[in-house]
């Protein structure tokens, strides 16, 4: 199972990329890996202001339909176009495939984020 060091991560399995204050968002490779392959991606979010675990979009899969929570506040300002054509490159490679960036409104909690470490201990 592949959790890289470098990202934040959250219980709903999303991981979050922080530059500044743009985060990245996508799903881990071990949600991708219970959710089966990835046959659509809905996000309808573009241009609005999300708070913490407040949905952005759907993934649906195979097996099921899930949530995709919100790990931070913030504006989404993009959508990554690619996925809406190729869904499931999301299962061949979930940390290049993003899914959506966000303008954070604030200073990220990071209490609500885990480390690669504790991520890893949740899923174990």
């Amino acid at each position: 199972m592949n959790i890289p060091v470098e990202l934040k991560y959250t219980k709903d399995h999303e991981w979050v990329k922080i530059e500044g204050t743009i985060a990245t968002i996508g799903i881990t490779d071990y949600a991708q890996g219970e959710l089966g392959d990835v046959v659509y991606v809905e996000i309808e979010t573009l241009d609005e202001t999300l708070d913490n675990e407040e949905v952005f979009g759907t993934i649906e899969a195979v097996k099921t339909v899930s949530d995709l929570f919100m790990p931070v506040s913030g504006k989404v300002i993009e959508v990554n176009e690619s996925i809406e054509g190729s869904p499931e490159s999301i299962n061949q490679d979930p940390y290049g495939k993003w899914l959506i960036k966000v303008e954070m409104s604030n200073e990220v909690d990071s209490s609500s984020l885990l480390s690669a470490q504790e991520y890893e201990d949740l899923i174990a």
